[in-house]
């Protein structure tokens, strides 16, 4: 049994981010364990930021009750209504720790959901689980197959990493916004362009914050876009980051690159955070 309640982050990635009375009725099940709420309604998704292990079993029984896969339309890849709970160290609690959460957390969603897991974290990323689920892969808990109207969850367990997106002027190609997802990709950071609406999004996770953060992913679009007829509209981050990453960063910068000590774990856990 996990004990460092306290100190473990849960991100909550669901598959709904349209319906603003939904999204407050699921807001409202995370009580005061809620540090944040990321909604994209392009996508049609919204990543909760929760502190310990009640929360988000709280959270994703509400979803699966009030959700529909079937129903769902955006642009972001998904498996599920609850799609990606992955579980965060945080200061004084271990990898794990951890581990023993998501596990958990699996267990008690197949027993009491009837919601089938694939799990992530040391045994296999969640880009593999993106590639292969249902082909090469089948859910480690539950299964093989999914919930009639909640499909499968991602349960992981990982470590710190930033969700960042740079979105690209309107008059960015598809050409051009593939070639900088692929040549931004690797060392760190994990890219996907995604077309949303009128403009192109390099959607990125750095997954190492404290070695490749906002302002060197940032720089890195932003080298290439000169010899691609494109060029950058403004930055977005999705959910919070640590202030250790932040404090990397020149707080000169922060502004453009859409941070703040307000969008940090640490102030959120400290002041509360209200829907």
């Amino acid at each position: 049994m996990c004990h460092s309640t306290d100190v473990l982050e849960c991100v909550v990635n669901i598959s709904e981010g349209r319906n603003l009375g939904l999204l407050s009725t699921l807001a409202e099940a995370c009580g005061d364990d809620l540090l944040d709420v990321h909604i994209d309604g392009d996508h049609n998704r919204s990543v909760f930021t929760l502190l310990g292990i009640s929360a988000p079993r709280r959270l994703s029984q509400c979803a699966v009750e009030l959700l529909h896969l079937e129903n769902h339309q955006g642009v972001h890849p998904r498996l599920g209504v609850v799609d990606v709970v992955p579980f965060v160290p945080l200061v004084d609690s271990t990898m794990f720790e951890a581990t023993q959460a998501r596990d958990e957390f699996a267990e008690w969603a197949v027993t009491t959901l009837g919601v089938p897991c694939f799990l992530y974290g040391t045994e296999k990323s969640l880009p593999d689980i993106r590639r292969q689920a249902w082909s090469s892969l089948i859910p480690d808990r539950g299964g093989p197959d999914t919930h009639s109207t909640a499909g499968a969850m991602c349960v992981g367990a990982r470590g710190l990493l930033v969700a960042y997106n740079v979105w690209m002027s309107g008059d960015t190609s598809a050409e051009a916004a593939h070639a900088l997802a692929r040549q931004v990709r690797g060392d760190g950071i994990r890219t996907l362009a995604l077309k949303v609406g009128d403009h192109w999004q390099i959607s990125m996770n750095l997954i190492d914050p404290l070695r490749i953060g906002p302002d060197i992913a940032f720089d890195r679009i932003a080298q290439l876009v000169p010899f691609m007829q494109a060029d950058i509209d403004h930055c977005e981050l999705v959910g919070l980051l640590s202030e250790a990453a932040l404090k990397k960063i020149s707080s000169e910068r922060w502004d453009k690159l859409g941070l703040g000590i307000e969008t940090t774990i640490e102030y959120r856990r400290l002041h509360g955070y209200n829907f």
